[in-house]
């Protein structure tokens, strides 16, 4: 497998980020760009694009945009994904996440821990939805669909 050395998110006509999605972009770019697994799969005939790559993550005209590089910039290929599928688990990661820094700030360690694991458990079918919508395009294990997944909701919800 080869993978993704640089991420850029193009978020021109969205409304500016908050400091808190700000950092939660950064951590995630930084965490993905640590350990990362990603592949082009090839087209019929062809052979499969060489890594590394650089990708580009955009929403336009409510579609979901990877536009995947070379590492000199040269293009590889773009997928265009509908939004459809990611809403709901991308609303309910918000919605948990929520509940999860509330009941920090207030309620005891094991009622933390099971919304913490409510939370992990929609953060991993949110990677899953990512996976199924790349399937016959692009190979990742499910840690780089987790963190693609958080850019996805950070993108999505930046304003």
């Amino acid at each position: 497998m080869t993978k993704i050395v640089r991420i850029d998110i193009d978020d021109a006509g969205l409304p500016p980020p908050t400091p808190e999605i700000e950092q939660e972009r950064k951590v995630a770019i930084f965490d993905l760009l640590e350990d990362n697994s990603f592949a082009i799969l090839p087209r019929p005939g062809e052979p499969a694009p060489d890594g590394p790559f650089t990708l580009n993550l955009a929403i336009r005209e409510r579609r979901l945009v990877f536009d995947i590089r070379s590492e000199d910039g040269a293009p590889v290929v773009e997928f265009q994904l509908a939004l459809g599928p990611f809403r709901q688990v991308v609303k309910d990661y918000f919605q948990i996440c929520e509940s999860y820094f509330d009941a920090v700030k207030t309620l005891p360690p094991s009622q933390i821990e099971a919304i913490d694991m409510a939370r992990r458990g929609i953060h991993n079918e949110g990677a899953r939805v990512l996976q199924d919508r790349l399937e016959g395009k692009a190979e990742l294990d499910i840690d780089t669909a987790r963190r693609l997944f958080t850019l996805i909701c950070v993108l999505h919800f930046g304003g």
